[in-house]
């Protein structure tokens, strides 16, 4: 008979695996509740976007008109995001997200009525829009990073897949509801709904966004997030996620635009267009990890703005439509990773992560504030179509700038500079 020995002290072993077994279950609960964010708010984002044809053409506004209409969600971005880093670092990745899907969902339902009574009401809840997506999108990313390392392996780019996930959702449905004919309002109120109501649900799961380890660079000292505007690789990783934001945000804005008026597609069509390229975004988000994992995050995103710099190519010069939903999904493919991996750059630091993502998502969401003005105007002068080649220009830039997003090495707790506390 085989005989086993007692370990010395039971109840300490009993209550090292009652405490590594709770440890897990709330990473796996963190997990599944970053995914229910990441996914509400790119459901949200879709379903406003889906519809963006028809609300132009109720309002009858030309290409200029529309981009600076656009122009509020951004701004309306632009200031949340200059206070999210303070307002994670104060009250929580969980309490930010709550607090900004019951915004962003009421957005919704001003914007599905106000744009029947004119400009001015739609502004108003697209702005709202942008300040509940903003702090929301900073406060996500936070709670990734957190579930990343609890985990210990990359999933940052697979949250990001989450929200993609939403987007075609969005962007699927929105397309059946212009194909029944549901009017716009009744479409974005009961999506405005569902995202204040089951969004927060989720998010009662997140795990607190710092720990304190006793060693390591975690262990720096803690500081204003304001302190993360003085630092030239936060500023770099900012610009190079401005460049894949602009690709990203163009598409998500302008595809089904482009496609109706550039290649007189009928509107579902366009929608559709718009459906592929967010597809081929969850394709390269989803399998993005095993990229990085093994070729790192300088080689893979330089292939990845090169891909994405050939679908645009091809989606504005390809001449029909079925290339321009070829140059669609490359398009999306090659933009999949830039955001997410920007995150994750900037949140390589644990402590100063809250920080760091807010300046980045601040930068990257310049896009968002130049990107519809921009477009518009050039649209409004050669066509929209021909106006989307600024990405590809944008792209190239990114490939150089690709080296800021190395991660930093770690320095010890007693070297840091006083001016770093």
């Amino acid at each position: 008979m085989t005989s086993h020995r007692l370990p010395d002290n039971p109840s300490s072993d009993t209550s090292s695996d009652a405490v590594s077994t709770a440890y897990a279950r709330d990473t796996t609960a963190a997990v599944r509740a970053t995914y229910i964010a990441f996914t509400g708010s790119g459901f949200a984002f879709a379903s406003w976007a889906s519809r963006i044809p028809q609300v132009r053409d109720e309002l009858h506004l030309d290409p200029a008109q529309l981009g600076l209409v656009l122009l509020a969600i951004a701004a309306g971005s632009l200031v949340a995001l200059g206070l999210s880093g303070a307002l994670v670092s104060r009250f929580g990745s969980r309490a930010v997200v709550t607090a900004m899907a019951v915004v962003l969902g009421l957005a919704l339902v001003v914007a599905a009525f106000g744009f029947l009574v004119g400009v001015l009401p739609l502004v108003i809840g697209l702005a709202l829009l942008g300040f509940g997506n903003g702090a929301w999108d900073v406060a996500m990313n936070v709670q990734g990073a957190v579930a990343e390392r609890r985990l210990g392996r990359s999933i940052m780019s697979r949250f990001h897949a989450g929200w993609s996930v939403g987007t075609v959702a969005g962007a699927l449905i929105g397309a059946l509801m212009v194909v029944l004919g549901v009017p716009v309002t009744v479409h974005l109120a009961v999506v405005g709904v569902l995202v204040a109501i089951g969004v927060p649900l989720g998010a009662r799961e997140f795990v607190p966004d710092t720990e304190e380890p006793e060693t390591g660079p975690e262990s720096l000292p803690a500081r204003s997030p304001l302190a993360a505007w003085r630092e030239p690789r936060t500023l770099l990783i900012g610009v190079f996620v401005l460049a894949f934001a602009f690709a990203e945000g163009t598409g998500n804005d302008w595809i089904s635009v482009a496609v109706i008026d550039g290649y007189g597609a009928e509107a579902a069509v366009g929608t559709l267009a718009f459906a592929a390229f967010l597809t081929a975004m969850t394709i390269g988000r989803w399998f993005g990890p095993d990229l990085l994992d093994r070729y790192g995050r300088v080689p893979t995103l330089r292939v990845s703005a090169l891909v994405a710099i050939v679908g645009l190519v091809l989606f504005v010069f390809g001449g029909v439509t079925w290339l321009a939903f070829v140059g669609a999904l490359l398009w999306g493919l090659g933009t999949s990773l830039g955001f997410p991996v920007g995150m994750s750059a900037g949140a390589d630091e644990p402590r100063y992560a809250a920080g760091r993502v807010s300046v980045v998502a601040s930068v990257g969401y310049c896009a968002f504030l130049g990107g519809p003005p921009l477009i518009g105007f050039l649209g409004l002068h050669g066509g929209v179509l021909r106006a989307l080649v600024v990405g590809a220009v944008l792209l190239g830039i990114a490939c150089l700038l690709a080296t800021s997003l190395r991660p930093p090495v770690p320095v010890p707790a007693e070297q840091v500079p006083a001016d770093r506390a």
